[in-house]
């Protein structure tokens, strides 16, 4: 009679293998993985194209606009309002440049003087670290699979008292919000992210309107 051999069973121990590393996989990020994804997402990239809306309540006030945000490295950033329509916001690497239609005039600001709510996102051109920019970084979880990135920055702390980063498991931004010290709120949201988009130097060149002179002045407000 042939001897009948009972080979050594190892499924279960694969299973436990594969479900530990599954959870292992799971397991949430902390605030110092989270902002290093962010930080290296924003890295690789040479330029970004996106939608973004902004919004505002405060002082018994709100407001809404939107438009399209440009990115391109090193320092260069614009925010082209669509509603309202001739608003921009321009950073050409040396100066910022304030402008709607029909102001009486153009506001120019050295970019290393300027303190303006949309200032956060220069990180995002490779300028800097989250976690220098940022102090008391928290990470918690938000909908859709995404984390909130929450703290207070550096260089704003007697203007800001938090800023809340939305971003997805990749370190991509989905949405920004920022507490000021008196209570206002201002969102921008953000959404069909175009990577590496090729975007003309000359994208970043503000001429003013003809007759329209530009001041040199602290940004509004």
């Amino acid at each position: 009679m042939r001897e009948r051999r009972i080979p050594a069973d190892g499924g279960w121990l694969a299973a436990a293998v594969l479900l530990c590393a599954t959870a292992a996989a799971q397991a949430p990020p902390t605030a110092h993985e989270m902002a290093a994804r962010v930080d290296r997402h924003y890295d690789e990239l040479q330029s970004l194209k996106a939608a973004f809306t902004e919004s505002y309540t405060g002082l018994g006030m709100g407001s809404a606009e939107s438009g399209t945000l440009y990115l391109r490295k090193p320092g260069q950033m614009m925010w082209q309002y669509s509603a309202p329509k001739g608003k921009i916001f321009l950073l050409d690497g040396k100066f910022a440049w304030f402008y709607a239609k029909g102001d009486t005039q153009v506001q120019r600001v050295p970019a290393n003087e300027l303190d303006d709510l949309r200032s956060p996102l220069r990180f995002l051109l490779g300028r800097t670290q989250l976690e220098k920019e940022i102090r008391g970084l928290a990470l918690a979880a938000a909908p859709n699979g995404c984390y909130t990135l929450t703290g207070a920055p550096r260089d704003q702390d007697r203007r800001v008292m938090r800023l809340a980063l939305t971003v997805t498991a990749g370190g991509a931004i989905t949405a920004i919000e920022i507490e000021e010290a008196d209570g206002a709120i201002t969102r921008f949201t953000f959404t069909d992210e175009e990577p590496n988009v090729s975007i003309p130097h000359a994208a970043f060149h503000f001429s003013p309107p003809p007759g329209v002179p530009v001041v040199d002045a602290p940004p509004p407000v």
